[in-house]
């Protein structure tokens, strides 16, 4: 898969761990007018699970006809192996691209030296991606944040490094290490990573409605979008975006059979690729979010919260339903 075909549909699922399994992608792509050709990212996998073949990693890394074409996301702080997981990954044969993670702000992972504790160190990020650009053939992008703090904003820099590395196309969210995910996404920074390379940037960060797409579109320059939390408990999110960015029509939100009914298609996929013990606890997480705002939605979540079989869900889901 080229860039130029990566980018024709540029409204991208940010990668996001424990949300965006398989089930979750083949349920985003199911909702997607057109969204064969949409790239849809991996949650992030450990370059040390790989080389140490875990069972729990390598699961991690198998995807299916339905889901591709897939960004399979690695993280991890030693080129060698960062090279060697990325190698892995592209002599499977179902990886589209390679991405790599510098800015996943978890504890455990920045206590580790990974995701966004890179981008307090431009040197070794460079290195790393340097070393799995000349492991693999395939398109290898990176995500990062703004900086790791407030004093620190380097994204520029880090965006430079990236692409005299090799690096195809780059994701930025307009937040730092230090925000997490409070306060706004900074979107004039983005705009100047955009400015300062000449590869593809996807811009990510508050992305929650059309007219916020515009105005991230029109501040950074950006060549795509990814969005993430936004599509939480909303996989139809993408779908209406990408309408809109092509189209210009501004497609209504789900009713609320039509929310009902996705639950139990993702219940559905999610058992089957889980198994129903993992996938009921997991279920509940996404309950969670489809039922935010909705009136009644305490109610339902502590429900769903209580439910021990995929029985039980749909039994819940089934009170959502109106005539």
């Amino acid at each position: 898969m080229t860039t130029a075909e990566i980018f024709k549909t540029p409204i991208f699922l940010a990668p996001m761990a424990g949300v965006t399994d398989t089930a979750f992608r083949i349920l985003v792509r199911e909702l997607t007018d057109g969204g064969q050709n949409l790239l849809m990212f991996s949650e992030m996998v450990s370059a040390i699970g790989v080389h140490y073949r875990s069972e729990k990693t390598l699961a991690m890394l198998e995807t299916i006809t339905e889901e591709r074409p897939t960004a399979i996301q690695l993280f991890g702080s030693n080129p060698t192996i960062c090279a060697e997981a990325a190698a892995y990954v592209e002599n499977l044969g179902s990886a589209a691209v390679i991405d790599f993670n510098s800015g996943c702000p978890a504890p455990k992972i920045v206590k580790n030296g990974e995701g966004s504790a890179l981008m307090k160190n431009p040197v070794l990020l460079e290195k790393i991606l340097s070393a799995i650009k000349k492991a693999v053939s395939l398109p290898v992008s990176v995500k990062f944040r703004l900086g790791y703090d407030s004093e620190n904003i380097n994204a520029v820099e880090i965006a430079k490094r990236a692409e005299s590395a090799g690096v195809d196309f780059i994701a930025v969210h307009g937040r730092t290490r230090e925000q997490f995910y409070s306060g706004a996404a900074d979107w004039e920074e983005i705009a100047k990573v955009k400015a300062a390379v000449k590869i593809p940037v996807i811009a990510n960060g508050d992305v929650r409605d059309f007219d916020s797409l515009d105005k991230i579109l029109s501040t950074t320059k950006a060549d795509a979008v990814m969005i993430g939390r936004a599509a939480q408990g909303n996989p139809w999110i993408i779908n209406r975006l990408l309408k809109y960015f092509l189209t210009g029509e501004k497609l209504p939100p789900p009713t609320l059979n039509e929310r009902a009914e996705v639950m139990r298609r993702h219940l559905e996929k999610i058992i089957r690729y889980k198994g129903e013990h993992v996938g009921i606890r997991e279920m509940r997480a996404h309950a969670a979010w489809y039922t935010k705002g909705l009136t009644g939605g305490a109610e339902l979540r502590n429900l769903f919260n209580r439910a021990e079989s995929a029985d039980d869900f749909l039994q819940i889901i089934a009170l959502m339903n109106v005539n």
